[in-house]
């Protein structure tokens, strides 16, 4: 048994400035924006969003943007072959975390826990 959920929706934005694009993506949506604690993470900001709702970053990415969805999850490889089995792909192993594609083409992560609630309101899988 695992259980996972939507965790945040990341903005992927082509440039080297991840203020630059937090800027806009932050006005554009009202929210405050803030940097990431890690140095690892010196790519990522934060919006600022209400707690009930999914977490949003931006992410400073050398290919195309595009918007991406991360699935958080207490047991990440569980989740990676449930999904596989539903048709998703492997595509790269990062840190702790997986990039997969959807069979329609979209890629999307699945990483451990990243907010403080979960596992609030995830699905439970067997």
């Amino acid at each position: 048994m695992h259980r996972s959920r939507l965790a945040q929706v990341v903005i992927d934005c082509e440039t080297t400035d991840p203020d630059w694009a937090a800027q806009f993506w932050g006005q554009a949506l009202g929210c405050r924006t803030e940097p990431m604690r890690d140095a690892a993470d010196a790519m990522y900001r934060r919006l600022l969003v209400h707690a009930d709702q999914p977490c949003v970053l931006v992410q400073a990415v050398p290919h195309a943007s595009r918007v991406h969805l991360d699935i958080e999850t207490d047991d990440v490889e569980a989740e990676v072959v449930r999904l596989e089995r539903l048709g998703a792909a492997r595509i790269v192993q990062i840190k702790r975390w997986w990039v997969l594609a959807a069979p329609t083409g979209q890629r999307f992560c699945v990483l451990p826990p990243q907010r403080s609630d979960f596992p609030a309101h995830s699905n439970v899988w067997r």
